[in-house]
């Protein structure tokens, strides 16, 4: 498939706001996003015209922002107007090897849909993990430095060396990435074993270390990890907010070798993958 033709659906609700930077990352690349509200995949209050499909795409994307203000918990009721009647395309999406990629608002989506961890592969009926509040007590907006960990599972990292670290910005209130306490250390074991962490907080020398290095306290320094496939993907900072070398905090004095910021890759990586594969 040519990349002209690849065909993305950037999801959103009231509340989503970081839909314009996604769509404009992809549009970048010369592929063909689109602004989807999730009423035109439910087929409710919505003309013929508008109605569409999860399979008229390629890939799934739900960008950042305050779904539904976060009542109840962040992402939680975006979930659960998906799950409601998308339960089924859903898997069916990710079964054809089809790419999903949630950010910010978007992770904890794909948190409370149960896709992630996505351990077994499979669509948990219940969440299997939480983005909790930030141990500061507090919304936190500030440049954070990734480490990619991922050995080549994650679709979304493939043209991100490995150990190679990354700058890019975290926004969230609710960032800390949980499990249950019974299952936590369970949990760490299968997603190392499974190539599933893809992203952990580092410092300036590349070391794990806490706040505010690591924004919001998860688990192991987490910050991204992907489904047992490596088509479902869920990071915390926001990618599409350094697409560009200008948004990097300090670009004019950092002397970056091209146009391009350290969040580029991952809309990459994405396009590349759909391009070979379909």
């Amino acid at each position: 498939m040519k990349k002209e033709d690849i065909r993305i659906a950037v999801l959103r609700i009231e509340g989503t706001n970081c839909e314009q930077e996604s769509l404009d990352a992809f549009k970048n690349l010369n592929s063909k996003p689109e602004f989807v509200h999730l009423k035109q995949l439910l087929h409710i209050d919505c003309n013929e015209d508008e109605k569409r499909d999860i399979f008229d795409f390629q890939c799934l994307m739900i960008p950042g922002g305050f779904s539904a203000g976060d009542y109840i918990r962040a992402g939680a009721i975006f979930a659960a107007r998906m799950k409601s009647k998308l339960n089924k395309k859903l898997q069916d999406f990710i079964k054809q090897e089809y790419p999903i990629i949630g950010i910010c608002n978007g992770f904890q989506v794909l948190i409370e849909l149960g896709l992630l961890p996505g351990i077994n592969n499979e669509i948990s009926p219940i969440p299997q993990a939480c983005l909790n509040i930030n141990d500061s007590d507090k919304f936190e907006c500030r440049p954070t430095l990734l480490k990619h960990e991922n050995n080549g599972n994650c679709i979304f990292t493939s043209k991100i060396k490995k150990n190679e670290i990354r700058l890019i910005p975290s926004a969230h209130a609710e960032g800390k990435l949980l499990f249950p306490l019974d299952k936590q250390e369970h949990y760490l074991n299968k997603l190392e074993e499974n190539d599933q962490i893809v992203f952990r907080y580092v410092n300036q020398d590349g070391d794990y270390a806490g706040y505010p290095w690591n924004p919001n306290g998860s688990i192991s320094n987490i910050a991204g990890i992907c489904s047992h496939s490596g088509n479902v993907f869920g990071m915390m900072p926001h990618p599409e907010r350094s697409f560009f070398k200008y948004q990097h905090p300090d670009w004019i004095n950092n002397n970056l070798k091209n146009d391009y910021g350290d969040g580029r890759a991952i809309f990459e990586s994405a396009l590349n993958y759909i391009s070979h594969k379909f």
